[in-house]
């Protein structure tokens, strides 16, 4: 067994049973496998840490290594389910050997994953992620707002978590300038873009296909809906569902310990940041997007003549109990396809290579047993990106608008971070 896929498993399952946000999600992730990753590359330096200073003689354990840096921060972030992880950490590692070289490696090994994970949890214990400023929800026309008011908007200020890929020295507003996207449809102002033609053909795009009863939504559409989705609490989660994707090619492609760790962190990396990205666009700029149920039912507060009401419009994201909804935070750009299009472009980087086949799964409930086959990363990637149309709770440009920025993001972070020694 692969160490790293094993506590990547366990990651997947406590994101199942706590739910949450994608960006703390995503966030969580990050530490953990940059924890794994810097461990190994402590022991056996084949890539620049994400972190230095990390100290190893070369001959620690490396599977003891990992099963202790997994352990110490999946406890430290997701402190409920300690017995959870002590019970697996116990299995995986087994009995100590008996005194000797091999009992020695693996002592050293756990001093080592350790001290990784508390150095990358000390890092990141100011980054922002607890910011718990209040959101001043406006009524303007285009403006995203709460279905109701017991609905509250989602992690508002994870656009100033500090990002992974931040460089010393490098402002916060510098880093978000280079990848923040702009108003869609080359408008220069919101009210512009409220009264764009290419406004009014996005949103009755979505009014058509991402309506609950739609007649001209596909049965493949539908489904690639649903696949895609995993909004609920109980799944893995849109970065859960991509980590799966990554464990598809890891295990496919035959990646041993160090590379795979290697690749975990690189993905992991991107997709956080791709969670600042997105938020930062979503809540820190002039454009806070109302979603298209918002924006079909309210359709006369746009006064664009090119949409028509429709008061009783529902998407097609449901609830566990059958009650439509849209995600609690603005449109533009999507999260979905910032992640996607950020993790398929560092699996090509990786890979070398956008061409690789793979079948992924999901753990949407309203696509059980559901698998789909890809023979491009970037064609899943926009698939996912597109799938949030066909759910109704995106306009198209929230993902075409993404795609480049997060192509760049992750070859940002692939040229910069954790390159070869």
């Amino acid at each position: 067994m692969n160490a790293v896929l094993d506590w990547n498993d366990t990651f997947l399952q406590a994101i199942r049973i706590r739910g949450g946000a994608p960006g703390p999600i995503a966030r969580s992730g990050a530490i953990l496998h940059i924890a794994m990753h810097d461990a190994i590359v402590a022991i056996a330096p084949t890539h620049a840490p994400y972190l230095p200073g990390l100290d190893a003689a070369g001959t620690e354990n490396k599977e003891a290594a990992v099963h202790r840096a997994a352990h110490r921060v999946l406890s430290t972030l997701f402190p409920e389910q300690t017995e959870v992880f002590d019970a697996q950490l116990a299995q995986r590692e087994g009995a100590l050997p008996p005194p000797g070289p091999q009992r020695t490696a693996v002592l050293a090994g756990r001093r080592v994953g350790t001290s990784s994970a508390l150095a990358i949890l000390a890092d990141r214990a100011g980054d922002g992620h607890d910011d718990a400023t209040l959101y001043q929800v406006s009524t303007a026309p285009g403006s995203w707002r709460p279905a109701d008011s017991t609905v509250r908007p989602a992690t508002p200020n994870w656009g100033r978590v500090r990002p992974f890929s931040l460089a010393a020295g490098e402002s916060m507003e510098g880093w978000l300038a280079t990848f923040r996207p702009p108003l869609p449809a080359g408008a220069a102002d919101v009210a512009e873009l409220l009264a764009s033609q290419e406004y009014a053909a996005q949103v009755n795009e979505v009014k058509d296909l991402g309506r609950f009863d739609s007649t001209s939504r596909t049965a493949e559409q539908t489904e690639i809906a649903h696949f895609w989705a995993n909004d609920l609490d109980g799944t893995y989660k849109p970065p859960g569902q991509l980590f799966t994707l990554s464990q598809v090619l890891a295990t496919d492609e035959g990646l041993d310990l160090a590379a795979t760790a290697h690749l975990f962190a690189l993905v992991a990396i991107v997709m956080a940041d791709a969670a600042v990205v997105a938020w930062d666009a979503k809540y820190s700029t002039e454009l806070d997007l109302w979603r298209p149920d918002t924006a079909i039912q309210l359709a006369a507060l746009a006064n664009n003549p090119g949409v028509v009401a429709d008061p009783l419009w529902q998407p097609l994201s449901v609830t566990y109990g059958g009650a439509r909804f849209s995600p609690p935070f603005p449109a533009y750009i999507s999260g979905h396809a910032t992640f996607a299009a950020a993790h398929a472009r560092m699996m090509a980087n990786f890979f070398g290579t956008d061409d690789k086949s793979f079948q992924l799964s999901t753990d949407d409930p309203f696509a059980v047993g559901v698998k789909r086959s890809f023979s491009k990363f970037s064609d899943a990637g926009k698939e996912n990106g597109r799938s949030r149309v066909y759910l109704g709770v995106h306009y198209p440009w929230d993902a075409d608008e993404a795609r480049p920025v997060a192509s760049r993001l992750a070859d940002h972070i692939y040229d910069t971070l954790l390159t070869e020694s």
